[in-house]
């Protein structure tokens, strides 16, 4: 059995020993034996989140194996059996889809019926265009924004996707720990996440979007200021 490296608290160490561990962990998970690298925190506020909101579709931006756009097809297609969209529809975006195609059809041969796997950088300004026209006439939108954690790539991404969020969706920007002194676990981590996101709430685009932190629920998060939901 293929598991994440086990970590335990240590009582007398710090709050970012314990972070460190717990970001070596999170890079070494899997889902359905495809990579998987999300806090179970976090993917637990998803859960609160899509139920919440009600998306038949969810824009992820970044898959890098496939592991999470898997995730967010099964958390949409248990969802349905409570209420949710019986056709959920997952759109997923790389600038290579070569290595998620192949470890999504690993795991499921019949992925693409629910996944779609598009192949774009998110600084190009026409690729939110080409997304639209995957979208079904009654698209309710879930956006996740997990690209290369730049100040560029992650304000493209609001400004191109953020238009798709319906009133009482989410935006959730993740990794704004890269720009938190004490929750970087290395020099060559990115930097610019959390910048681009308050300087994008500064413009009229944002101005019917809250910051939630209060959805930071479970103590450790890699998201702060991330859970952006459109009132």
């Amino acid at each position: 059995m293929l598991l994440p490296p086990r970590v335990e608290v240590d009582f007398g160490e710090s709050i970012r020993d314990y972070w460190l561990k717990r970001a070596l962990q999170h890079t070494n998970d899997r889902y359905a034996g495809v990579p998987l690298s999300k806090f179970p925190e976090d993917l637990r506020v998803y859960e609160h989140l899509l139920w919440a909101a009600r998306p038949n579709t969810v824009i992820e931006i970044g898959t890098d194996f496939g592991g999470s756009a898997l995730w967010f097809r099964d958390r949409l297609a248990s969802l349905a059996r409570y209420g949710g969209h019986a056709s959920p529809q997952v759109i997923s975006i790389d600038i290579d889809i070569d290595r998620p195609r192949a470890a999504l059809a690993g795991a499921d041969p019949e992925y693409a019926a629910a996944i779609t796997l598009v192949e774009g950088n998110v600084l190009d300004p026409q690729l939110s265009t080409v997304v639209s026209e995957l979208l079904t006439r009654d698209a309710r939108c879930f956006i996740v924004e997990d690209s290369a954690h730049t100040y560029e790539t992650t304000r493209a991404a609001l400004d191109g996707f953020s238009q798709f969020v319906p009133t009482g969706g989410f935006f959730v920007v993740e990794d704004g720990c890269v720009d938190v002194d004490e929750m970087r676990a290395s020099v060559d981590w990115p930097r610019g996440v959390l910048p681009a996101l308050q300087d994008w709430l500064k413009t009229p685009a944002a101005a019917d979007f809250e910051v939630r932190r209060e959805l930071e629920i479970y103590g450790i998060s890699c998201h702060p200021e991330g859970f952006l939901q459109r009132r």
